[in-house]
Parts: structure tokens; C-alpha cells; sequence
């Protein structure tokens, strides 16, 4: 029964903050500060879960194959390559990383 608790909660929290966000006045929006975070948070965001998909099994940290795919790919684009050749490179290198055991 907890586990239903914990989607009811958490469905109504979601609809709570969309309706926060769409009952907001349009002044609080317009603020410089405002406008920044709603630019950067999704950057975090995504960093935060890219990172704990790499780093972790669910656990425990871990390093393996998909770290050396990251790290590849981060290469290909400091490198600044295309970004089909960067997922290209990542999914080489984590296959090629797995197929030698790693």
C-alpha cells in the first residue's frame, strides 16, 4: 500500500508544481534571474542523470565499459566533431571497452 501512497503523493507534487509554474505572474518570469535558471537547469539536470547512469548499477558505484564510452565521446567533442559521430564514437568504444571483458 506505501508504494501507492508514494504515486499519489508524487502525482499530486507534479501537478502542483506545473500548476505553480502556469498560475505564476508573468513579471516573476521576466526576471534576468529567472530566465537563467530555466536555461541551465535542464543542462544539470541531464549532467546529473548521465552521470548517475554511467557511474552507477543502481547501488554502487562502478567503472566500467559505459564510462570509457563517455569519455570517448566527451573527447569527440572537445575535438568538436559532429554529434552522430560523437554517439558513434561513445557506442564504439563501450562496445569495443565490452568486448575486450571490460
Amino acid at each position: 500500500m506505501n508504494v501507492w501512497i508514494a504515486i499519489a503523493a508524487t502525482a499530486v507534487g507534479c501537478y502542483l508544481v506545473k500548476y505553480l509554474g502556469l498560475a505564476a505572474p508573468a513579471g516573476v518570469l521576466e526576471r534576468p534571474l529567472v530566465k537563467r535558471l530555466a536555461a541551465l537547469l535542464p543542462v544539470a539536470l541531464l549532467a546529473a542523470l548521465t552521470a548517475q547512469q554511467t557511474f552507477s548499477d543502481g547501488r554502487y558505484a562502478v567503472l566500467d565499459a559505459r564510462a570509457a564510452g563517455v569519455a570517448a565521446a566527451a573527447l569527440a567533442l572537445v575535438l568538436r566533431a559532429p554529434f552522430l559521430l560523437v554517439v558513434a564514437v561513445a557506442v564504439v568504444v563501450t562496445a569495443g571497452v565490452r568486448a575486450l571483458g571490460g
